[in-house]
């Protein structure tokens, strides 16, 4: 669920005391607060580098597991894994059932970094059989996984008004942090409460927060491209200096011709015009006529890659402009933070709408950022594509319930069309095989009763 982590101002004297295990040594007693996209503001002497730095060499950290990955890896394989894409990929990722025939991007479902959240996230079951497990999000964005993981008893931290409600969290419990990672704050909170914490925070996002880091260190801006309320966005938001998020080229865009004053296509407005436009994905105090002097580009792992290189590329172009292009380096600086797994699977989905099809099925959690940006490629091909989160929005009948890219709910009556098809079929890198294979199943299901009514 991506929420906008708003918390009420925390006194550390009196809710978050500094522990015993040192952690704090560098912090005096000073009070934290967040803004809408996670900024942790507090006394200059905090370093969130270093508290991060100490809490993984605490006693109760833990972000490698409890030697329980054979088991819990073959439970997942008896959960998770399909035969159905077993023999698409022993055939060259097409194969044909009957009359429908289907063409598997050659990457597409689970990568390492959410495999490896599940993976730990049940190790910490199978470790702490009796205490209660919380997490701070959905470990994943997959409705499939995320119940699996509530029938085991692990429990997604409650949200009342838009907070979570640490309270809910004991001394002795044990909290998992998701693959998308945890935002500053909920690290100090969590601390405090000397609770077991299981980082399965992706390396990927790691790296991010390791860019805003060297940019905060440079006194750069940090521009993030992402979604101000996705918790990853949050997260890194967290660990950056000043920052202002941008969804997309156009917010960029207004972005950059702000900073030329003008120049650049007249898209910007006044600086109030501005500060209203990004309330919500600035950091505290932003001045934009002090903060975008020198920035950086950091961006959310599972964005569209050619939009974030685009995005760099532009705010790049525009530091020339202002600063020429001899000063450039004193004004920007540039990572390449784009996840792996993310761009593999952006790729495949790029050869696969050159391919013959009929139609395009998505499949991954409506609530998922990388699966939307499978959709978009779809949509720009004006190829028919349906994006479903679960087996359960095919039906009855041929009728379908799906998501369109930027989050719009459609109802569609006889959306597979009669006769022989070809299927291009992909999904998000939180979906598990069996889910895209129980879709597929829904798919074959419709089209046999078609025969036999044409028989």
């Amino acid at each position: 669920m991506a929420i906008s982590l708003q918390f009420c101002r925390i006194t550390a004297r009196a809710e978050l005391s500094l522990p015993e295990t040192g952690i704090f040594r560098q912090r005096k007693p000073s009070s934290v607060r967040c803004s809408a996209a996670g900024e942790a503001d507090s006394s200059s002497e905090f370093d969130a580098k270093v508290f991060r730095h100490n809490l993984t060499r605490s006693e109760n950290y833990n972000r490698r597991g409890f030697g329980h990955k054979k088991e819990t890896l073959e439970r997942m394989s008896q959960e998770y894994t399909s035969d159905i894409i077993k023999t698409l990929k022993e055939n060259g990722f097409e194969y044909t059932w009957e009359n429908v025939t289907v063409k598997l991007a050659e990457s597409y479902g689970f990568c390492w970094g959410v495999e490896r959240a599940v993976q730990i996230a049940y190790e910490a079951r199978k470790q702490f059989p009796s205490e209660k497990i919380w997490i701070t999000n959905e470990i994943i964005h997959n409705p499939t996984v995320n119940q699996k993981l509530e029938e085991m008893e692990v429990k997604i931290i409650p949200i009342d008004d838009g907070k979570k409600q640490f309270d809910v969290v004991e001394t002795g419990d044990v909290v998992v942090l998701p693959a998308f990672g945890a935002a500053v704050d909920e690290m100090l909170i969590l601390s405090d409460k000397n609770v077991q914490i299981v980082d399965t925070t992706c390396k990927w996002v790691s790296k991010v927060w390791t860019s805003v880091e060297k940019h905060k260190k440079g006194e750069h801006t940090s521009i993030i491209h992402g979604k101000y309320s996705h918790e990853e966005t949050v997260a890194t938001a967290s660990f950056a200096g000043k920052y202002i998020i941008v969804k997309n080229m156009k917010e960029a865009t207004y972005v950059c011709d702000y900073i030329l004053g003008g120049g650049h296509d007249g898209s910007s407005s006044t600086k109030e015009a501005f500060l209203e436009k990004f309330k919500l994905a600035v950091s505290k105090g932003f001045d934009p006529d002090q903060d975008l002097i020198k920035v950086g580009i950091a961006n959310q792992t599972t964005m569209l890659k050619g939009e974030t290189e685009d995005i760099g590329k532009l705010v790049e172009r525009t530091m020339m402009q202002k600063y020429g292009v001899e000063n450039v380096n004193n004004h920007f600086m540039s990572f390449n933070t784009i996840c792996v797994a993310t761009q593999e699977r952006q790729d495949a989905m790029y050869k696969l709408v050159d391919e013959k099809i009929d139609l395009m099925l998505v499949v991954g959690g409506w609530n998922s950022s990388n699966t939307s940006h499978l959709q978009e490629i779809a949509e720009e091909r004006n190829i028919p594509s349906y994006w479903v989160d679960s087996e359960k929005r095919i039906g009855p009948g041929n009728k379908i319930s799906y998501k369109l890219m930027h989050g719009e709910l459609v109802e569609k009556e006889n959306w597979l069309p009669e006769g022989p098809i070809t299927i291009g079929i992909t999904s998000g890198a939180s979906t598990p095989d069996k889910v895209v294979e129980d879709v597929l199943v829904k798919v074959f299901d419709i089209k046999r009763d078609e025969a036999l009514q044409l028989a």
